[in-house]
């Protein structure tokens, strides 16, 4: 009787409130960047590395997540869902991932992009050893993440987001190799909050002496805060994009980069300039004389004549008027106590808003859904949804 091919289960079952208002709709795994959802990324490295049974283990508005992948063909795939219906840690998600999975597995996050090659090496390595596998990476900015301390090739502790110094910049990738053995160690590691996969991982490495590690140096992106976006944006343009064309009416006098990425049916009004790293989705309308670059326009929103746009993500179905200006200087912006210096982050739009004629959004604004805006106001901060901001 032949083994049973490696698995993947993959963790989409987050809500991402670090990334509002962009996910009161939809999951943070289903949010566009070069005009495709996070998940797809992971799940076509997935098919590409040859792991043709996907489980996803999905939750917060699970349906956007269902309805886009449904049973997998059209990725070449088989996908089994699972429920994790309370978020309650990351080892939590993939013990709901239990009934599914009946040989080796890779697990990865829904939300962080990373090459086929990687998940072969991690599926090759696990197939042929009983014992947990994690990999990591270099990063820049690695007290945002695990930070592992390492005894060689073997991993012995992750710290997740540590307060004090850190002598090292070797960071746990988020994509591990395991067997079934390992769902029992989940469920006996001992937590006084979430179940996490990290506080698993460090029990075992107490009781077994470390965790073998594979160190992988290719592509990482991984989509923590807003600002986020827009580096993962760029970084899949370079990677994948040239220019598409523009169906519809086009004009002689369109300036369109090299690296950029125009969904079906996007409309493009004369004298528009669309500045490099820049992703723009199905029925947008583009007026007259706007300027946008490196942007993010999710699909139905129309930018107003004369508009410029700039290091900006500007949801569904939002009407930005005539002579809108979203753009700042880098700017130091705080999220949940972490200070975060020198972020291009000219603004964000939520679904379904409308902002006035002449207005400015500076700063890094964050403008929530089903807001609505008088003519020429400025906002340089956090409006919640279904607010309606006032002139003076």
């Amino acid at each position: 009787m032949s083994e049973p091919p490696v698995q993947a289960v993959i963790l989409a079952a987050g809500e991402g409130r670090r990334l509002t208002p962009l996910t009161n709709r939809r999951p943070k795994p289903m949010i566009p960047v070069a005009n495709k959802p996070l998940l797809e990324y992971i799940v076509e490295a997935v098919a590409a590395a040859g792991v043709e049974h996907l489980t996803l283990v999905v939750g917060y508005n699970q349906e956007r997540i269902r309805n886009h992948f449904a049973d997998g063909d059209e990725w070449g795939v088989t996908i089994t869902y699972v429920e994790q219906a309370t978020q309650l840690g990351t080892g939590h998600a993939v013990l709901q991932a239990e009934p599914a999975v009946d040989g080796p597995f890779v697990v990865l996050n829904g939300d962080r992009i990373v090459e086929p090659a990687v998940i072969e090496r991690v599926a090759a390595a696990v197939k042929d050893d009983t014992h947990p596998l994690v990999t990591t990476t270099t990063v820049e900015t690695p007290r945002e993440y695990g930070v592992i301390t390492a005894d060689g090739e073997t991993v012995t502790n992750i710290e997740e987001k540590p307060d004090g110094p850190v002598e090292t910049s070797q960071i746990n990738a988020g994509i591990y190799g395991f067997t079934p053995a390992f769902f029992e160690t989940i469920r006996t590691t001992h937590t006084n909050g979430e179940l996490t996969l990290t506080a698993a991982l460090n029990e075992y490495a107490r009781e077994h002496g470390g965790i073998e590690r594979l160190t992988y140096t290719g592509q990482w992106l991984d989509v923590s805060n807003l600002w986020d976006l827009l580096r993962v944006n760029a970084g899949l343009i370079e990677t994948t994009a040239a220019s598409q064309g523009i169906d519809g009416a086009t004009h002689e006098r369109e300036s369109i980069a090299d690296d950029v990425v125009l969904a079906d049916s996007v409309r493009v009004g004369p004298n528009v300039t669309i500045g490099g790293n820049t992703a723009i989705g199905r029925n947008v309308t583009v007026e007259a004389n706007a300027v946008i670059e490196n942007a993010i326009i999710f699909p139905d929103t129309v930018i107003g004549a004369g508009a410029v746009i700039r290091d900006a993500v500007i949801a569904s179905n939002v009407r930005i008027g005539p002579n809108v200006t979203i753009d700042g200087p880098p700017d130091t912006v705080v999220i949940e106590d972490t200070v975060h210096h020198d972020i291009e982050l000219g603004g964000v739009v939520g679904d379904n808003t409308t902002i006035g004629p002449n207005s400015t959004l500076t700063t890094g604004a964050v403008v929530g859904d089903d807001v609505g805006t008088d003519a020429g106001v400025t906002i340089d901060s956090r409006i919640r949804a279904g607010t309606t901001v006032r002139r003076g």
